[in-house]
């Protein structure tokens, strides 16, 4: 008589049968926690099944395996086994022709996603069009003349841009001293003594001072062409 389908003993033969495949009872507990059944239970519904030869077991040393019994199973014969391999060819080869249908679905809404819609159109058509009116509105102002930095802030700017590159000046001029007089009668390669303190001259990283410099005349020149 089987046990009826509530019963820790149906819940463990459903579960070996689906399986049919070695098991132990640490093998099926884990599975079948979702049913609230713990390891003790499944142990003794295993045991009950094997004695009763609902399943087959086999024992190595102190572990049992258990596994479903096999007469119970349709053999199929080679003719069938080959009409199965077939099947399953065309299976997967309809499976693969499904993966690319549904990649190129796939693709075709990411495009889709990544295109604005109507109202993001209209809402960055105005942004654009507020962006324009700002623009021309300071662009009528610069043709008009209007002075947009005060004389007295654009003289504080230049007094500050002077006394900046002074200091620069100034520094450069006591570095090349004291580098002069430390590497006089120094045996040692310049270049290389000079990575080896991590030294960089204002040409290494790009910049002179003759180009800041410069900046201060073309200013000059720019107010007096106005």
């Amino acid at each position: 008589m089987p046990p009826k389908s509530d019963t820790a003993e149906a819940i463990v033969l459903n579960f070996v049968n689906e399986q049919n495949r070695p098991l132990n009872s640490q093998n099926v507990a884990d599975f079948l926690q979702k049913f609230n059944l713990k390891k003790a239970a499944v142990q003794k519904a295993l045991d009950n099944l094997a004695d009763s030869g609902k399943i087959s077991f086999k024992e190595y040393g102190k572990q049992k395996i258990y596994i479903a019994r096999q007469d119970q199973f349709d053999i199929p014969n080679n003719e069938e086994l080959n009409r199965m391999k077939e099947t399953n060819r065309q299976l997967q080869e309809q499976l693969e022709e499904q993966k690319k249908a549904i990649s190129k679905v796939e693709a075709e809404i990411k495009t889709l996603q990544s295109n604005l819609t109507l109202e993001q159109i209209l809402e960055k058509e105005a942004n654009l069009r507020k962006e324009v009116k700002e623009m021309e509105n300071k662009l009528a102002k610069l043709r008009t003349g209007v002075t947009l930095v005060k004389p007295e802030d654009r003289k504080a700017v230049e007094e500050m841009y002077l006394d900046k590159l002074s200091q620069w000046r100034k520094r450069k001029r006591m570095f090349r001293d004291v580098w002069d007089a430390i590497t006089e009668n120094s045996p040692k390669d310049l270049k290389e003594f000079k990575e080896e303190l991590g030294i960089e001259y204002d040409e290494d990283v790009g910049v002179t001072l003759q180009s800041f410099s410069d900046l201060v005349q073309r200013g000059k020149k720019r107010v007096r062409g106005q």
